[in-house]
Formats: structure tokens, C-alpha cells, sequence
């Protein structure tokens, strides 16, 4: 690909605009499709940082591995670490130099596969699948996260890989993942890189690898199950197998895809730096959106959430927005990734929270949180908080239901907060 190709952005089948890529100067550029502009339709599709205007604007101040010098909104679109690990294993099979692909060309493969609406072209051509096995794919997706071994050593046919790097790219986040399509009726599961329709139930899936000490995935199912008795929105969740941990998709839903865009992606702030990564700029986001007062609300839950079950994996990429494209309106999308993010297994010196509150990673009080509450208009922010802390009891009991190793129950119970109510 030349370095200056410049490739479509779509939304709903309409050509939103272009975006092209100079490798030499590390540089993007976007222009808006005229009619796109003159249709008014879709005002708010991306609500910051690019500006509605007909001129070229250049972007030169998303270098590094968040964005890889694209526009936000578009480099969330790229695929994560896991993605990324089965991407570069699939192209050197392929006989392709990983070197030589650039983050525009990386969109070129996603295309139309990809999490959300947004779709690119020109496509590559990939071949379709057919139907998939959870317990094989994991088998591979095992062999590929072996780094220490080479390719011809793993054994893996190029067939395995395309149907990994198929499936297993599009999705964020380091941990091993594929997107697949449930029938409704005949149960089927076939690769979910594609197929959208009302007739299928679209999961992400997390693959329990067979030489974990424990299953991260029921943890995170356990988790699941308390978020939802507190009554934080989540998408349906079960396990596959008793080990693999699947989530039904929030971005493909009635048949249609909808259009996500992560806290990252939304304005710009990198995951990744400490002074971006605050509940205080999370919460002003939402409130800048317009953002009913009911998902203020709910945001709040989650943040009390992720501080007393130490979830301190919950970084700005772990909040998304989902665009309602007929009130040209966004909402906050359901919760995911509440989980240990650790391995409860090894010993930290110390660990911090990506996200901060009150400047605060570690030590967290109830005033603290409070402030949060009284700055935003939380109602009974208090009983929220008494809550969530309550329902720590029913983590031991259910990871006795389903297996979890005493050592392990154990390890993450000393983690979680319990504040002074008095």
C-alpha cells in the first residue's frame, strides 16, 4: 500500500468521509464527504476532535501505540494486544512483513469486521467460515500466545490462523477472545466477523486457556452475576463449557450494528496517561454529552463497583458511549471487563488504579467517593455505596459454586475495600 493511499470511512452504507495516512511524517488526514455535511444526518457521529467542516484537517498529536498517529475515533476501530499478537502470527504465516503494514492498511483488513458501525474500504479480501469449535479454537489460540515457540514448531495450518485472526482480532483488550454468531434456533456457532442478523445471538467470548492454574473467565462470570444483582446494566453473560466466559455484544443488536466509541476513542485521551485517566474528566464527559442523569447515576455504580471488587483494570478504554442514530443522541453503552484484573495467584508490592479519584490511585475513602457524588448530583449516594460493599458477602459462597481454588477466594477477598460508615 502506498504510504499515501487514502481509504472510505462508512456509517449505515453512507460514505462519511476519507482518511489517508503519511508514514513518512507520521501524520493522518481527514476530510468529511460533502454530501455527508449537506445531509445533516448524523450530526453527532463524532461529537470531538474532528471538526465539521469540508477542509482537510490533519492530525499529528496521536502518535503511539494508542492511536498510532490516526484520529481516535478511527484508531478504535484498530485491534488491541490480543489482536494485534494474532494479526502479526497470521501475516508471517502468510509469508507478509508485519513491518511493512500501516495502521491505515490495518484498517483495510477490519473493514467491515470490526466492533461498532464504522466500516473501511477498500476491503481485503478474507475468506468466509463456516462453522467453529470453542474447545479448537482455544487449542490454537494457546499454541499462538506460546511465544517462545516458532511458528513451524506450533504446527498450525494457515487455515487455524485466518479463523483466529477472523475472529479474534476485532475485539480489544490482552486477554484471548473470539466473536461468534449463535443460531437461535439450531444452537450453531459460526465465526462472528461478519454475519449481523436478528437470527443469530452475537457473543464475545473469552477462551479459558488450558494451563491456567484457574479459570479468570468464571471469576469474571462471578463478577458478573454480583454487577447485575446491584443492577448495573450488563449484556447477558454465560459460560460455554463451564470455562469460557461469553458476553452477548452490545454494538450488534436487532439486526443492526450500532456505532461505539470508547472514553479513549470519544475525545482523544490516551488510556495510557495518568493525567488523563481520572473519574472526574470520565464523569464531565457525560455530563458535556448530555448524557440522561440516569447513566450519571449508573456510571457512579460502576466506579463504587470497580473500587470495592479492586477491579483497578478500569481504564478509559473499559467506558463506552452507543449512539442512538435516530434521536442523534448518545447513551452510556452497558458495563463490561468488571473483573480481579490480576493474577490472584502472585504476590504485588503494589498495584494502582488506572483510573483516579479525588488525585487518588490507592487508599481511597468514603469522602473521596462522596465528593464525586455531592460535585455530580448523585442521589442516595451513600446507600449506593453500602450496598455494593454488602454484596462482597456473596462472592465466597458463589465462587464455591463453581470451583474457584480457596487460595484464590482467599487472594482477591483481601483486596476488596470496605470503608467506615460511621
Amino acid at each position: 500500500m502506498a504510504k499515501n493511499q487514502i481509504i472510505d470511512i462508512l456509517f449505515q452504507g453512507i460514505e462519511v468521509g476519507k482518511i489517508g495516512y503519511d508514514e513518512d511524517a507520521r501524520k493522518s488526514f481527514f476530510q468529511y464527504n460533502p454530501d455527508y455535511i449537506d445531509s445533516d444526518k448524523y450530526r453527532k457521529l463524532f461529537p470531538y476532535i474532528i471538526r465539521k467542516t469540508k477542509s482537510v484537517q490533519v492530525f499529528s498529536n496521536y502518535e503511539g501505540e494508542s492511536f498510532r498517529g490516526l484520529p481516535p475515533m478511527i484508531a478504535d476501530s484498530l485491534p488491541d494486544m490480543f489482536g494485534n499478537i494474532i494479526f502479526k502470527e497470521w501475516l508471517e504465516a502468510s509469508h507478509k512483513d508485519v513491518t511493512k503494514i500501516t495502521p491505515l492498511e490495518q484498517l483495510t483488513y477490519v473493514a467491515n469486521r470490526g466492533m461498532g458501525a464504522l466500516e473501511y474500504l477498500p476491503a481485503k479480501e478474507i475468506p468466509k467460515g463456516t462453522t467453529i469449535n470453542v474447545e479448537e479454537m482455544a487449542e490454537v489460540v494457546g499454541k499462538v500466545l506460546d511465544l517462545k515457540t516458532s511458528i513451524e514448531e506450533k504446527g498450525l495450518s494457515d487455515k487455524a490462523l485466518l479463523n483466529i485472526f477472523k475472529i479474534g482480532t476485532s475485539a480489544g483488550g490482552a486477554r484471548p477472545k473470539i466473536l461468534v454468531s449463535e443460531h437461535k434456533e439450531s444452537k450453531r456457532l459460526i465465526p462472528g466477523d461478519i454475519e449481523i442478523s436478528d437470527d443469530y445471538n452475537h457473543y464475545l467470548i473469552k477462551l479459558s486457556i488450558n494451563d491456567d492454574l484457574y479459570s479468570k473467565e468464571k471469576v469474571e462470570y462471578i463478577y458478573y452475576k454480583i454487577a447485575t444483582i446491584l443492577g448495573i446494566d450488563m449484556m447477558f453473560c454465560k459460560l460455554i463449557d463451564d470455562k469460557h466466559f461469553a458476553t452477548l455484544r452490545f454494538d450488534r443488536q436487532n439486526g443492526e450494528k450500532q456505532h461505539i466509541l470508547t472514553a479513549s476513542g470519544m475525545i482523544g485521551w490516551d488510556f495510557k496517561k495518568p493525567e488523563n485517566s481520572t473519574y472526574e474528566n470520565l464523569f464531565s464527559l457525560c455530563v458535556d454529552l448530555g448524557l440522561p442523569h440516569k447513566d450519571i447515576q449508573m456510571l457512579f455504580k460502576r466506579m463504587v463497583f470497580n473500587i470495592v471488587f479492586a477491579n483497578i483494570d478500569d481504564h478509559l478504554k473499559n467506558f463506552s458511549f452507543i449512539y442512538n442514530k435516530e434521536k442523534d443522541k448518545w447513551n452510556l453503552a452497558p458495563a463490561y471487563d468488571l473483573t480481579y484484573p490480576l493474577d490472584a495467584l502472585m504476590n504485588y508490592l503494589r498495584t494502582t488504579r488506572a483510573m483516579s479519584i479525588n488525585g487518588k490511585r490507592n487508599n481511597i475513602n468514603l469522602e473521596d467517593i462522596l465528593k464525586i457524588a455531592d460535585d455530580f448530583t448523585i442521589k442516595d449516594a451513600k446507600k449506593i455505596v453500602e450496598d455494593v460493599v454488602k454484596a462482597t458477602e456473596t462472592f465466597r459462597p458463589l465462587c464455591e459454586e463453581y470451583n474457584i481454588p480457596p487460595k484464590v477466594i482467599d487472594s482477591i477477598i483481601k483486596e476488596f475495600e470496605h470503608f467506615n460508615f460511621n
